[in-house]
């Protein structure tokens, strides 16, 4: 049996980067069951992205270079007639979006972006997309003969996963087809960890696949009822059996952790680990009891991976405000000096705080080191990218020492974008003031010419020149004249007054003078020799 569609695909398409990475940041794309997969600054990028990764909605401005919104909409509606639009506009481009509605676009946002409208309009974009899966996956049903009631399943675990309503037994079995009456329910929670590793998409498929085969051969004979729903590197379980039968479904639980683990050769670099819930009577308990069941499997950190966990000890005694305030502390000086021993001491503080509390929890530890991570990337300045990468790889992490690596990898990542930042900013001027004699060294300019173009003083941009080039500025300016002077008498007819004249300099005994000092001969010569 299949799996439904994990991630709704969504393009953002606007030629300011600004709007884009406001888009990007507003919304809890995860909850949604949303993931961008694209960004364009323009039309022709856009219709790119649609026609190669086949997103299930687009967000586009209607005023774009190359191709604008209008031309974007319509061609992406002749590669994807079921695409979801969006569009961004301002209020100056009002008519265009309305024109845009004869192209079925659904939605329009005014700019500014409101988080608020934005949210809902998406939800309502997800539902509309949620309904057209049930009715494709119904269709779908009728031709190759699967479970709708197991479908329905499916979504029930989504739903509850999502917290969008507490369910009554009899909605379970009406709406869900999921019948527990006179039954003990149970979830558990299956933890997929790739240890830093990338899986391949055909890596997935094969673990979702043989996961729903092996759940289905091992577990639900066992149940009244039962299902699986995987999302995000993890399976969400719920199964409802016979009061009595409890010891019974934990052995069918161990039989499939069993078979997945002989079976790892076929997934790749994966460890499994299944975190049980508690069982339970009442339906309003079922989020309670997955809750649970993901906390059972945080303690893998401590018990070890290939094991089902049903324990969920007390927090420990762990000063986790106090180890981040010495670690953040340490993170601050490391950041002002960009150095990477610093940041070393405060991964090490960190740990040795961890190693002090004896009986700390799993879920204690995976706290602590996500906190340091965001704590050291909102005082670095770093990308959203990176913060984002950096916890996404920590949920696929099954060790504590993992975990330690990742944010020694986000340590030295950041550390490194700072050290290009800070010789970006030395630089820069340097670039630039190189440049500007470049365009203008045929003119009489000065010192306080180039720090005018840089904005600098002339005092502090002379120090940083000869700091970073090994010369002051104006031995390279007189450098950059007569090396062009010497391409003149070399390539041209000009005369040598010319030529004097072309590279900036009014008297022509001064660039006499300095063209012999520089070159051993006088210009004449220079040209009788090497014209």
């Amino acid at each position: 049996m299949g799996v439904r569609q994990l991630m709704w695909k969504v393009i953002i398409a606007d030629d300011e980067k600004l709007i884009c990475r406001l888009i990007e940041t507003l919304i809890d794309w995860e909850t949604l069951d949303m993931e961008i997969v694209g960004k364009a600054e323009n039309g022709l990028e856009a219709l790119r992205m649609v026609e190669e990764l086949h997103p299930h909605l687009l967000i586009t401005d209607i005023r774009m270079p190359g191709c604008d919104g209008l031309e974007l909409i319509r061609q992406a509606r002749e590669l994807s007639p079921d695409i979801e639009i969006v569009i961004i506009s301002g209020y100056a481009h009002f008519e265009y979006a309305k024109t845009a509605i004869a192209y079925g676009v659904g939605s329009y946002i005014l700019k500014p972006v409101n988080q608020a409208e934005l949210n809902k309009t998406l939800q309502k974009i997800v539902l509309r997309l949620e309904e057209r899966g049930k009715r494709e996956r119904t269709e779908e049903d009728r031709e190759s003969g699967q479970s709708a009631p197991q479908r329905r399943r499916e979504e029930l675990l989504r739903d509850l996963l999502e917290g969008k309503r507490e369910f009554t037994e009899e909605e379970l079995a009406e709406s869900y087809q999921f019948h527990i009456c006179g039954c003990q329910l149970q979830t558990f929670f299956l933890k997929l960890d790739l240890d830093g590793e990338e899986l391949s998409n055909p890596a997935r498929t094969i673990i979702r696949q043989k996961a729903e085969e092996m759940f289905q051969a091992t577990v639900l004979p066992s149940c009244t009822e039962g299902a699986l729903f995987l999302r995000n590197f993890a399976g969400y379980g719920l199964l409802s059996y016979p009061p009595g039968e409890q010891d019974r479904v934990r052995h069918s639980l161990r039989e499939l952790l069993k078979q997945l683990e002989a079976n790892k050769s076929l997934f790749g670099k994966v460890e499994f680990t299944i975190g049980l819930g508690r069982p339970i009577q009442e339906v309003r308990e079922l989020a309670g009891s997955m809750n649970t069941a993901r906390l059972a499997a945080e303690e893998r950190l401590i018990e070890g991976r290939g094991r089902m966990l049903e324990d969920v000890p007390p927090d420990s005694s762990l000063p986790k405000q106090a180890i981040l305030n010495r670690y953040t502390k340490l993170v601050d000086h490391g950041i002002d000096i960009i150095d990477g021993d610093t940041l070393r001491l405060a991964r090490e503080s960190l740990r040795a705080g961890v190693l002090a509390v004896s009986r700390v929890r799993g879920r204690e530890i995976f706290e602590l080191v996500l906190d340091a991570g965001k704590i050291f990337s909102l005082r670095a300045g770093s990308s959203d990218e990176a913060a984002q990468a950096f916890q996404q790889r920590c949920g696929q992490c099954g060790r504590t020492e993992l975990l330690f690596r990742e944010l020694e990898q986000l340590h030295t990542q950041v550390l490194r974008e700072l050290k290009e930042r800070q010789e970006n900013e030395t630089t820069r001027p340097i670039r630039m003031a190189k440049q500007f004699v470049q365009e203008n060294y045929g003119r009489n300019i000065t010192l306080e010419d180039v720090c005018g173009a840089v904005g600098f003083s002339s005092t502090y941009f002379s120090a940083l020149f000869k700091k970073e080039t090994g010369e002051g500025f104006s031995k390279y300016l007189t450098q950059v004249r007569i090396d062009r002077a010497k391409e003149l008498l070399r390539e041209t007819g000009l005369s040598v007054a010319e030529v004097c004249e072309a590279v900036g300099y009014s008297d022509r005994k001064h660039f006499t003078q300095t063209f012999h000092k520089m070159t051993g001969v006088n210009p004449a010569e220079f040209r009788r020799l090497y014209g």
